[in-house]
């Protein structure tokens, strides 16, 4: 068994953590400036793997490449539309501080976004949705946050299992325009 090797693995095998979420969009640029203008990844080099994509990393320096974009062909697998949700994934979870921070950036970017204070724990999240219906949680601990705690109000409150994803009411326009995106694009 190598040093280096967690104890109770005695096999080797053990996962480290999150290594990137990929995601199929249809609007390259819209997911783009959600990603990067209000959650705040970074754009990094990307391979060039004969299709349209970018790879959005963390933004401190040597930051890793957490959520892969691919739009094109590939992201149709074959099928006439680019599949939105997050499927058999319920959602990603984002370590993160600066909870009012977030808010505001989802109140500017006129987005719609949930809250939640998980019972038991002090850990704060806000629950919100990218430009392909992927649920995103950004879990922050409470104790070390300034201000107030989350809005547990009615029509403020995170529900499991009821999704407030409308494609519809998705600010488009001002997010592209948040981000510097002059165009409505899929490369």
């Amino acid at each position: 068994m190598s040093p280096h090797t967690p104890p109770g693995t005695s096999d080797g095998a053990f996962t480290l953590g999150l290594f990137h979420l990929a995601i199929k969009t249809s609007d390259l640029a819209l997911t783009r400036a959600f990603w990067c203008g209000v959650i705040g990844l970074r754009e990094v080099a990307r391979p060039d793997f004969g299709y349209p994509g970018a790879w959005l990393a963390c933004p401190q320096p040597g930051g890793q490449a957490i959520v892969h974009v691919y739009a094109g062909g590939p992201a149709l697998a074959g099928l006439d539309h680019v599949p939105s949700g997050s499927a058999a994934i319920d959602h990603l979870s984002l370590a993160c501080v600066g909870y009012h921070a977030y808010r505001a950036r989802f109140a500017a970017a006129g987005l719609a976004w949930r809250e939640f204070l998980v019972p038991g724990t002090t850990l704060w999240q806000l629950f919100v949705y990218d430009p392909s219906g992927v649920q995103l949680e950004l879990t922050f601990e409470g104790a070390a946050e300034a201000g107030a705690p989350p809005d547990m109000s009615e029509g403020r409150i995170y529900r499991a299992g009821h999704p407030f994803f409308q494609p519809p009411l998705y600010p488009r326009q001002t997010l592209l325009s948040l981000h510097g995106e002059t165009r409505h694009a899929t490369r």
